[in-house]
This record gives structure tokens, C-alpha cells and sequence, in this order.
């Protein structure tokens, strides 16, 4: 099968939708299939206001519908709700073409806290815009069930995986000598990560942040005896994660947490919020622990087995990733597939 995803977010970007569609585009090569990708890069940009390391494309229409007709795809999946994936589901209606949708992101509630807009007028907005699809696929049954009670429908489960190649314990030398315990959290640096609620917690040892964002210097600033080590990647990350004794997920707001999985996989239980994403990803008591208090969630978290975390990290993976996606994805009816731009 000949797949083509249209995504706004793509590499160089670092983040949950990049790695998950990066992930899945591979596992379903080795199964087979084509995968192409529709992506900002091949179309002019421009950066995102207040996050200029996502990029844009600009008034896609015309350009997408000749690279879609010119990829003839069997099946088409549109990855986000950004000019392209507006600009794919256009094409696909304006045609008659079934599609699948996927939801990666607490949109509304990331807009609502860089801008004064209403999250119920943005769930309205994604509502319709998910509603012609054949399935709209989330990561988690928590997720779920919280679009199902605001309306979308034709939601189906696609989770997530781990690599455990990269992801597994490698030691606690990394970060030197530093006072123990270390608590960490990597991903990016922004306000939708509520990085801040770790930050203040009054824990014993040593914070550590991993990652890059819009917010790292102003944080870096104002928290001084934390250490930020800025952007890791590879077995460079793998080694930092592997180094901490607990990997703390103080968002609230996302949907799955793919990094609460990789430290899983390094043997790094995981404290977070009883929230959706944390709820769905972490045993309380088994992988990790969950508490509204944050530093009571750190403190029960240290004293779990990370074996326990090793076993169940290694239940996910990335072919069962893919293989989810196939189950759902819709494809095109026969001779329907070279439909002109």
C-alpha cells in the first residue's frame, strides 16, 4: 500500500508527533508499504508566531493537491489540524476520498495558554474539522473518552512505543557526581509542559532539566540551582535519562507522553500528575506513582523497582505501533487514486 501522511510538524522539530509518525513510517516500510510524507519543508514557510522553530507553509493549497495527485496514495492520512492538513482535507472532500485523522496534541488548551481564546471555541473548530473522517485516531482511552463526551466521533486507539535499543539502562555516570537523587524531566522547554510546578517542588537531591523551548533561558535564570543541560539526542539522551532516579511528567495537558515510556525503558520510574496521558502510560505503584501532590509522586516513585519499568516498557513497540495504524487507516476505493490536482 502506497501511504501518504501530511503533517505540519515535521523534523527538524523535536517533539511526540514527529517521533510517533518518524516511528511509524518506518515500521510500516518494513512491513511492506510506501510511505510518503507531505511536510512544511517542501512548501513555503514561515515560522510560528511566538515558536518560530515550527515552520508553517503558506497558502499550500494548489502546490499539496499536485504533489498528492503526482504520489497516487492508496490511503491518506492527515496527521494535523495545521495549512496542511486543512489544505489535504479540503482536497479529499472537494473529491470524494475517505481519510483518517489523528489526534496528537491538548490543542486547545496549549492555544488557550498563549492567547485569550475560549477553549470552547477551538474544540468546536476541531470537531468539525475531524468530523468527515473515517477515523480519527488518539492515543490513549483516556483521550478517548474525553472527545467522545465533547462530541467527535469515530475515535479509535493507536498508542504509542518505545525503542528499547536506545532506550535501556545504561548506568548512572552520566551526570557526574551530582547529589542524588536526581529527579529529571526532558522534552521541551515551554509553557504547556508546566515545567514550573517541578521546578518549585522542594525535594531533596538534584533537578535536572533535558531539552530545548521557547521558555529555557528565562527558566534557567530563574531557577539556578537547577541544571539544564539543553538538547540531547541519540545515546547522549539515552545515557542522561538512564542517569536519573526518577523521571518526572509534570504536564497536564498532553496526550500521551512518549518520554515517560523511554525512561520506563532505562529503568527510571515515572512521577506525574492522575491525569489523562500519565493515567493511561503509567501503573501507579508498579511503573511509577501518581499524586496531585507532585513531590509526594517523586518521593513513593523512588521506591519502585525499575525492572518493573524494563518489563513493561518492552510491551511497546513500535511494530505494534504501526500495525494499530494499518488496522485503522482507510483506503482509497479502486481507480480512485489518481485523482487530478
Amino acid at each position: 500500500m502506497n501511504i501518504t501522511i501530511v503533517t505540519d510538524a515535521w523534523h527538524p522539530q523535536v517533539n511526540g508527533v514527529v517521533h510517533t509518525l518518524t516511528h511509524t513510517g518506518r515500521e510500516l516500510t518494513a512491513l511492506g508499504h510506501a510511505v510518503s510524507y507531505l511536510a512544511p519543508a517542501g512548501f513555503p514557510n514561515i515560522p510560528c508566531p511566538t515558536y518560530p522553530s515550527i515552520r508553517l507553509a503558506v497558502l499550500p493549497g494548489r502546490s499539496l493537491a499536485a504533489k498528492l495527485a503526482d504520489q497516487r496514495p492508496d490511503a491518506i492520512h492527515i496527521a494535523t489540524e495545521g495549512p496542511l492538513g486543512i489544505a489535504a482535507r479540503r482536497w479529499c472532500l472537494r473529491h470524494g476520498l475517505p481519510f483518517t485523522t489523528s489526534w496528537h496534541t491538548q490543542f486547545p488548551e496549549y492555544l488557550r495558554l498563549r492567547a485569550p481564546v475560549p477553549t470552547a471555541w477551538t474544540y468546536a473548530w476541531l470537531r468539525r474539522f475531524h468530523a468527515p473522517a473515517a477515523a480519527t485516531l488518539v492515543p490513549t482511552a483516556s483521550i478517548r473518552d474525553q472527545l467522545a463526551a465533547r462530541g467527535f466521533e469515530h475515535l479509535q486507539v493507536w498508542s504509542r512505543g518505545v525503542d528499547t535499543q536506545l532506550f535501556r539502562p545504561r548506568g548512572k555516570d552520566a551526570l557526574g557526581d551530582l547529589p542524588r537523587p536526581i529527579s529529571m524531566v526532558m522534552g521541551r522547554v515551554a509553557v504547556e509542559k508546566n515545567i514550573e510546578a517541578f521546578l518549585e517542588l522542594d525535594i531533596p537531591g538534584t533537578r535536572v532539566v533535558v531539552g530545548d523551548g521557547p521558555d529555557l533561558e528565562r527558566l534557567r535564570l530563574r531557577y539556578p540551582d537547577v541544571l539544564f543541560t539543553g538538547q540531547k539526542r541519540g545515546d547522549e539522551l539515552a545515557a542522561h535519562v538512564s542517569a536519573a532516579d526518577v523521571f518526572v511528567f509534570p504536564s497536564r495537558t498532553d496526550t500521551f507522553g512518549l518520554v515517560m515510556l523511554e525512561a520506563m525503558a532505562c529503568g527510571v520510574p515515572v512521577a506525574a500528575f492522575p491525569v489523562a496521558g500519565p493515567r493511561d502510560v503509567v501503573l501507579d505503584g508498579v511503573t511509577g506513582a501518581l499524586d496531585e501532590d507532585l513531590g509526594a509522586a517523586v518521593e513513593r516513585a523512588l521506591r519502585i523497582n525499575p525492572q518493573h519499568c524494563i518489563d513493561y516498557a518492552a510491551r511497546h513497540s513500535w511494530q505494534g505501533c504501526a500495525e494499530a495504524f494499518l488496522r485503522h487507516v482507510q483506503p482509497l476505493p479502486a481507480g480512485r487514486h489518481a485523482i487530478p490536482a
